[in-house]
């Protein structure tokens, strides 16, 4: 029997995403210092092995206070870290925010709410008829909006 540290995983299934750890690794280093495969895989085993630390001693500490929820201030010996978190995931929110608007899930102009809805319509009908014999539905037309009153 496999020891289980998450739920409903085994430690071999456990795992951080190794593009992510590898552009992390390479940002910390100066640009000169290369790091070898199996010493990225060790790194990454070494994360995954601090976040179950934490994530059981937190738990733990959870269990003590009769809570559910696992909160910032059940990270024991981290506290002085909570700011700087706080900041570090602001931060991604808005590169984020800013990625998905100008990356692939925009076409360069903001959709109103009801020309969404329009496009999420014809998907849908174009995925029907794919499933209800291989045709595909023509697009609509877009509507003339000096048309509209």
């Amino acid at each position: 029997m496999e020891p289980m540290d998450i739920v409903g995983k085994s430690k071999e299934d456990a795992s951080l995403p190794k593009a992510t750890m590898t552009k992390i690794i390479k940002e910390m280093l100066p640009p000169d210092v290369r790091v070898a495969r199996d010493t990225q895989d060790l790194l990454i085993e070494c994360c995954v092995e601090f976040i179950n630390l934490i994530s059981s001693e937190s738990n733990e500490v959870c269990n003590r206070e009769e809570k559910r929820t696992i909160a910032p201030e059940h990270v024991l010996g981290f506290g002085e870290y909570i700011e700087e978190v706080y900041a570090a995931y602001e931060q991604h929110k808005i590169e984020t925010m800013d990625s998905l608007k100008g990356g692939k899930w925009s076409n360069g102009a903001e959709m109103t709410e009801e020309e969404a809805v329009a496009e999420q319509q014809r998907m849908f009908a174009e995925a029907r008829a794919r499933m209800n014999g291989g045709a595909v539905a023509p697009k609509q037309p877009d509507p003339d909006p000096s048309l509209e009153s």
